[in-house]
């Protein structure tokens, strides 16, 4: 894994900023919705030429994935890999809610925007920790979501900050104060609809998807009025005509052991499913300026692993999805997996970056990494495939079909590359994916659609005493070829941060806050945070010093352990 080279821990730590701590658990889903102000933020108005350009901005952190391209490389080197060894607590902050922390800081002229699971909002001073002001959303009678109450931040636009919630609302509070200036009701939560990842701002518009694909519901990604909450367009993910092609093989090639027959005669028996589909989208569109194009990945059919009552490929469940981001209509799709029965849906965030197509020529490309541990890279022109990249993770016995009984088949459903968001360093053509190896059984068993309740259509079970463990991995998106790999003892969930000082910052499960030699994968500093880091990292100036910024609170998802710090460093 290589050498050690600095290590840091939590513990003896207290003597930097608790601001605004306080160790108790206060959040529920039953609160009233309240804002708790210090004092205002000092935040100006954030125009769309400041988020255009934020792609160069080593003084604020404007996007969930940093830029609109969604690279997640910070601009700036003044943590290199000389220094980074000398990385400390500058402060740190402990939220209210002590549960699975997925929040990106956003962060605007010394400003930070945190959420946290159950959908409260933190302004803090991202020089000092101190709080500026504290929103609690008033959640609605029901909830419905999967995989845990987690929120992944917010966006900013002018004057607000914008946030999805568990309630399946989007909400748009002042920037400055923390309080509520209006919220619209996204979509119905009693049929199984949330929202927990953040949104995008462009051009006046919020975009967001859905969370839901495990309750029957129809997929899709809207657009709302950053002024008013009213909505633009919508599209969804799951078209009227969703039967597709009968793909047999999956992207890169491999038989599906689809019964093509069967589903054909399903099809004329039961019609098309588009209704309860599925189809969710977990994370944020990449956004191309140029074109007026974006660029998102829809997730898993409903039910996950019975594929009798829904036939055909599925369409557009498993697919990276391009459309006008003026109008919200389709452009073009690439689906990885038809028909998916394994629950490997497409979720980590596509990135916009620049690659070389099969002739050599540097073409506009986007990359994603997949459930099933590959990284496929695609022309953005018309989204067709190029390459796909070595594999990350164990494929072994790669679709066996679900049975009654339990079949084994690798990945697993929580992948290779889960939600966990990739880095690109552009000088080095390499994108990062943190990856899970997490052997599990495939168990069908067919049910009715249950009026939005959890809709498996069977189970994927842990197969008790085996292995599990994860990789930091660096692929050549021009090659597919792996550069380096790094196990790591538990599964990997979470993201990664590079940087133009040569540095990849990434979590683990198990507490430990890792820098890496972006070439060769040395470990070069490490900090153990005492609760799982498995929130992506940001990175910021003010006044001339730059901060790494990560959330550590656990994982719902895979029980890794809880916290609530937001924890800043700086290399002096």
């Amino acid at each position: 894994m290589g050498s050690c080279k600095a290590v840091a821990t939590i513990v003896g730590a207290l003597v930097v900023s608790l601001a605004g701590a306080n160790l108790a658990w206060a959040g529920s889903e039953k609160e009233t919705a309240a804002t708790t102000k210090i004092k205002d933020a000092p935040v100006p108005s954030v125009s769309q030429d400041q988020l255009s350009a934020a792609a160069s901005d080593g003084k604020n952190f404007l996007h969930t994935n940093g830029n609109y391209e969604q690279t997640r490389f910070y601009p700036e080197k003044q943590i290199n890999k000389s220094n980074v060894g000398k990385l400390r607590p500058a402060w740190i902050f402990q939220t209210e809610v002590k549960e699975s922390l997925e929040t990106t800081p956003i962060v605007v002229d010394g400003v930070m925007y945190v959420t946290t699971s159950f959908n409260h909002v933190y302004a803090l001073d991202a020089k000092t920790g101190e709080q500026f002001w504290h929103y609690k959303h008033k959640m609605g009678p029901v909830t419905t979501y999967c995989c845990g109450p987690n929120n992944r931040g917010v966006a900013i636009y002018k004057d607000k900050v914008f946030m999805g919630t568990l309630d399946s609302k989007l909400v748009a509070l002042d920037a400055k104060t923390g309080s509520l200036i209006w919220e619209t009701q996204i979509s119905d939560p009693e049929l199984g609809y949330s929202e927990t990842m953040a949104p995008t701002a462009v051009d006046g518009k919020i975009l967001i998807g859905t969370n839901g694909g495990e309750y029957g519901i129809r997929g899709f990604v809207r657009a709302y009025d950053a002024d008013t909450g009213k909505l633009v367009w919508n599209f969804h993910t799951a078209p009227e005509n969703s039967v597709g092609v009968w793909a047999t093989k999956d992207a890169t090639g491999r038989d599906m052991h689809r019964d093509i027959a069967a589903e054909k005669a399903a099809l004329k028996k039961l019609g098309d499913p588009y209704k309860t589909l599925g189809g969710g989208v977990w994370q944020n569109p990449a956004v191309d300026l140029k074109t007026k194009r974006i660029f998102f990945v829809a997730g898993n059919p409903s039910p996950d692993l019975d594929g009798s009552i829904r036939p055909g490929d599925n369409l557009y469940t498993n697919s990276l999805v391009s459309v006008d981001l003026d109008t919200g209509k389709y452009v073009c799709h690439y689906q990885y997996i038809a028909h998916d029965v394994w629950d490997l849906d497409a979720v980590s965030p596509p990135i916009l970056v620049d690659v070389k197509n099969k002739d050599g020529k540097v073409v506009p490309g986007v990359i994603h990494g997949g459930k099933v541990g590959n990284v496929f890279v695609h022309n953005r022109d018309d989204c067709s495939l190029i390459r796909f990249s070595e594999a990350m993770v164990d494929q072994t016995g790669m679709w066996t079909l679900p049975t009654a009984e339990g079949a084994k088949m690798l990945p697993g459903a929580n992948g290779g590359v889960e939600w966990s968001v990739m880095s690109v360093n552009p000088d080095l053509n390499l994108t990062y994916a943190v990856n899970l190896h997490q052997p599990m059984t495939y168990h069908v068993e067919s049910s009715p659609y249950p009026d939005g309740k959890l809709w498996l259509g069977g189970a994927f079970k842990i197969i008790p005493g085996s292995e599990q463990f994860g990789n930091v991995t660096a692929v050549d998106y021009n090659t597919g070829k792996i550069k380096w790999q790094k196990k790591t003892p538990q599964p990997m969930i979470g993201g990664s941060l590079a940087t133009a000082g040569g540095l990849v910052f990434t979590g683990e499960g198990d507490g430990w806050f890792r820098a890496y030699d972006a070439e060769n994968g040395d470990v070069l500093w490490s900090f153990f945070a005492g609760a799982g880091v498995n929130a992506p990292p940001a990175s910021y100036s003010v006044d001339g010093k730059q901060y790494i910024v990560v959330g550590a609170g656990g994982n719902t998802q895979l029980n890794f352990r809880r916290g609530n710090n937001i924890i800043a460093f700086t290399a002096d």
